[in-house]
């Protein structure tokens, strides 16, 4: 026990730290504006060693406390793969809609949009925007049909009439990319700017420790402790933001004039600060711009951890109601997220106790370019309110990546052992087990390459998580539902396309090339590649797929009656569990 007080002194850290190095991560990715990582924890290191802040490490060792009795009662509940993997399809809309925003609504989303808006204003609402859209598409294209023709994964959906073997494995990897890589950021994130708000303790204490927790939840709980861990995390992030949102509302007698003409007023940018079309950085682009929302929106619809969450409920009716209260969820967050950052001009710049040197700047923070929201927090509410802002924060971290763990080890086990290795012979006991063990291995994966990125510009991971789901899983997804002609060729085809393309591009584009491997000028002059990615696989995947002239291609064209039927009705669709 002699380690205790550092261990929660870590985890308190990390309720800040974590949420704000992600934000960092997504503002960096997204727009030059935002500090890299590396230069903010390089210029984020205070002179003095910060006091405890008790109230977050009661409200966080309160969260952990009642997070870890639910996995022991989830414990007793899974005792089929079904429970494991889909919550035994038991999960009401409602439920799964605030398990969704749970899931989605990252640290990055709450500091990172607010960061945004405190330093470019009006303009820090369009990528909220962005992220939000994705869910319509998600809504009328994908949700019903997913439930009605997948089992466990998304894999299940683009493999039901083609080959297992190669579809799978090439849905498995680009699941894993996506999966580790987030991993990477959120470890990262967690562990930077823990040193540099409480120096005294490790950066790799805090890793660990995170590490630790997940691999309790998803490998005792499953998909049942992770949902509710989404769940209350969730509820606690709305009704912080709601809180802030009210301080920040009442302070100006609740008139958005009042609030818009104080913050242009105190902004340097003053007027400015209203233009939806300001460019951020680099010069403006309209393929740059076309490319990120193409990103943003398609890439949301891609992602493994979101999707997976599609089959949980009880039927698709279920499914189309959880993508609608999601939406209204994130939606409504979005909009508070707006406030807050308006707000934090009001109350955070030009505030001595909050902004580095008043002399240069009275826009840059101590600790970094996102902790604009972390500050209002304390100007609202003191100590008190900034603590229970922290524990939301570091809630928010362990619902994202419990998600991410419990996906990435569903595509090890139930995509790569039990569908390719086991060719669908692998029993329940079997296939869990495997599951159980790669949620292990990710989590200790995850830890040590946290550890490894630790002095890296991490910025880039974002544009190449979203853009793997938009340029692979969201097209081949979709040509799978909709399109007869999909060959298992095509597929696989332009799956690899959408995979090496992505990261291809990413590699000799801007922020790799120029900024983290200080290649000179980029090869190729877009931060996203979406643009010219999810084309390109589209036409490899439609022409391989035309080309494809095998009996094995005419018989995949052929099942896809029997595919539609089943997706447009459910009939033959997976059951919810009984018990």
């Amino acid at each position: 026990m002699k380690n205790c007080p550092a261990t929660l002194l870590s985890l308190l850290a990390l309720l800040v730290s974590g949420a704000s190095q992600a934000a960092d991560t997504v503002s960096s990715a997204v727009v030059s504006a935002v500090a890299p990582a590396s230069a903010v924890v390089a210029a984020a290191v205070p002179a003095a060693e910060p006091p405890l802040n008790w109230n977050a490490i009661v409200m966080f060792l309160l969260f952990v406390g009642v997070t870890l009795i639910i996995t022991y009662w989830a414990a007793t509940r899974t005792k089929t793969a079904t429970d494991f993997y889909a919550a035994g399809r038991g999960v009401t809309g409602l439920q799964n809609g605030m398990a969704i925003a749970g899931d989605y609504m990252s640290a990055a989303s709450f500091l990172g949009i607010a960061a945004l808006v405190y330093m470019n204003g009006f303009y820090g609402l369009i990528f909220s925007v962005g992220w939000l859209v994705g869910w319509p598409i998600i809504l009328f294209l994908v949700a019903e049909r997913l439930r009605n023709l997948g089992k466990y994964t998304y894999a299940d959906v683009v493999s039901f009439r083609l080959q297992q073997g190669p579809i799978r494995v090439m849905a498995a990897v680009s699941s894993l990319i996506v999966v580790i890589w987030y991993l990477i950021g959120q470890a990262v994130g967690a562990g930077q700017l823990l040193h540099t708000l409480v120096p005294q303790i490790s950066y790799v204490q805090a890793i660990v420790v995170v590490g630790a927790l997940i691999i309790t939840y998803v490998t005792f709980g499953g998909m049942k402790a992770t949902t509710w861990v989404q769940i209350i995390k969730a509820g606690l992030l709305l009704g912080g933001a709601t809180m802030m949102a009210l301080g920040v509302m009442s302070h100006e007698g609740f008139s958005f004039e009042k609030l818009f003409s104080d913050a242009v007023a105190i902004h340097p940018k003053h007027l400015d600060i209203m233009k939806s079309v300001v460019p951020i950085g680099a010069k403006a682009n309209p393929i740059e711009s076309i490319s990120l929302g193409l990103t943003l929106m398609f890439g949301t619809a891609g992602l493994p951890h979101i999707l997976m969450r599609f089959f949980t409920v009880t039927d698709a009716k279920a499914a189309r109601k959880s993508v609608l209260y999601g939406t209204c969820f994130i939606g409504f967050f979005y909009i508070l997220t707006f406030i807050i950052g308006f707000g934090a001009i009001v109350l955070v710049a030009n505030q001595p106790a909050y902004v580095a040197d008043l002399s240069k700047s009275i826009l840059a923070l101590k600790g970094g370019g996102s902790m604009p929201a972390v500050y209002l927090s304390h100007a609202l509410g003191g100590d008190f309110f900034l603590g229970f802002i922290a524990a939301v924060a570091f809630a928010t971290i362990l619902a994202v990546v419990s998600g991410l763990t419990l996906a990435g080890a569903s595509a090890l086990s139930h995509d790569i052992y039990a569908s390719v290795i086991k060719k669908g012979k692998a029993s329940e006991k079997e296939e869990v087990w495997v599951s159980k063990m790669s949620v292990i291995g990710l989590g200790v994966v995850a830890v040590l390459l946290g550890i490894a990125f630790e002095k890296q510009n991490v910025a880039y991971i974002v544009a190449l998580t979203f853009s793997i789901a938009a340029c692979t899983n969201f097209p081949i997804l979709v040509l799978s539902i909709f399109w007869r002609g999909l060959t298992t060729r095509g597929a696989v085809l332009g799956g690899y396309t959408g995979i090496i393309g992505s990261i291809g591009l990413l590699i000799i584009g801007p922020t790799v090339w120029t900024k983290v491997l200080a290649m000179g000028p980029a090869i190729f002059p877009y931060d996203f590649p979406t643009f010219v990615v999810l084309p390109t696989v589209l036409i490899v995947a439609y022409i391989a797929s035309i080309t494809d002239n095998s009996e094995s291609g005419k018989k995949e064209k052929e099942a896809y009656d029997a595919q539609l039927i089943r997706a447009e009705t459910g009939l033959g669709a997976e059951a919810a569990a009984s018990h």
